[in-house]
């Protein structure tokens, strides 16, 4: 086992035996070197508040940049937190509203697979917990590999916790295959905003006024296996406590024509963003890679 993921665990567990209302006061004293000394990410924030959000004035920008940083250190903490946390604390945190409606759903006779989309958009690492409220069914996210390693399995540990399996992205397909033989109903969860390289951009749609390339393994998946497909809409209910509600897309996707699918979870993702948006993770570079990049690129490799 990794030395350094030892070091870290050890480090991280005792420090998640706090009561989260320690560690809220350790996240309101990070705040200010992170957002005003260190200013992490700063530029990239603001640059990408500037273009997606232009209708607002430099001061309504500052304050959604000083409420996501105020929540992406709390987000730092409840992380350290699960390293500790019980399954009925996590249940009493983290709460799905309609989850009968998606069982009566997985019920039918035809339906075996359900997938969900979701964002980097509150707490996204609560949200697996859900196995812990689907023990007859068998739960899962797709994932990256984080490339430092310790931290990778650091991950993986807090992911799996609650019963669910990681899936790693490129292994997606011969893993849901493997588990369309099984009996189990099966939930999966695709966290689809992240950027992809240019060799998987297949697609682009309007995007927070931004033209952008999202992964579309959901939608194709979805169409092989005839999952249902659900939206994931989740709310910051207080410090703390979040609440999940599943927004019924199709359960029939083979319906749709290509990348239609794909469009409409984008366009729900972004109402939650307007809604909310100090919530989404601003310091990842979103739109590093651009359509015209993708273009030139493509052509080269003609």
């Amino acid at each position: 086992m990794n030395i350094l993921y030892r070091i870290l665990f050890a480090f991280l567990y005792l420090l998640s035996l706090l009561p989260l209302r320690l560690l809220y006061l350790l996240s309101d004293i990070l705040f200010f070197p992170l957002f005003y000394v260190v200013k992490y990410r700063r530029k990239v924030v603001e640059k990408q508040l500037a273009e997606c959000f232009p209708e607002k004035t430099v001061r309504e920008r500052l304050a959604v940049e000083r409420q996501f940083y105020h929540f992406f250190c709390d987000y730092v903490m409840e992380v350290i937190k699960m390293f500790s946390i019980s399954r009925e604390e996590m249940k009493r945190r983290m709460e799905f509203t309609n989850l009968d409606e998606v069982r009566a759903d997985l019920e039918r006779e035809d339906k075996k697979f359900c997938f969900l989309y979701l964002g980097h958009y509150c707490n996204w690492e609560y949200i697996a917990s859900l196995s812990s409220w689907i023990p007859d069914m068998h739960g899962g996210q797709i994932y990256h590999r984080i490339y430092n390693k310790a931290f990778d399995e650091l991950f993986l540990r807090l992911r799996g916790q609650f019963g669910g399996e990681s899936i790693l992205m490129k292994d997606t397909l011969r893993r849901i295959l493997t588990l369309r033989k099984q009996e189990k109903k099966v939930m999966i969860g695709f966290i689809a905003d992240q950027l992809p390289k240019l060799e998987n951009m297949n697609h682009w749609t309007h995007f927070l006024n931004h033209e952008t390339s999202f992964f579309i393994g959901a939608e194709r998946i979805a169409k092989q296996v005839d999952a249902a497909l659900y939206y994931v809409d989740v709310e910051r209910v207080k410090r703390g406590y979040y609440r999940a509600t599943f927004r019924l897309m199709t359960l029939h996707p083979k319906e749709y024509a290509d990348y239609d699918l794909t469009d409409w979870y984008a366009c729900l993702l972004e109402e939650s963003i307007r809604r909310r948006p100090a919530y989404w993770l601003w310091t990842h570079k979103r739109w590093k890679r651009t359509k015209e990049q993708w273009l030139e690129w493509k052509q080269s490799n003609a």
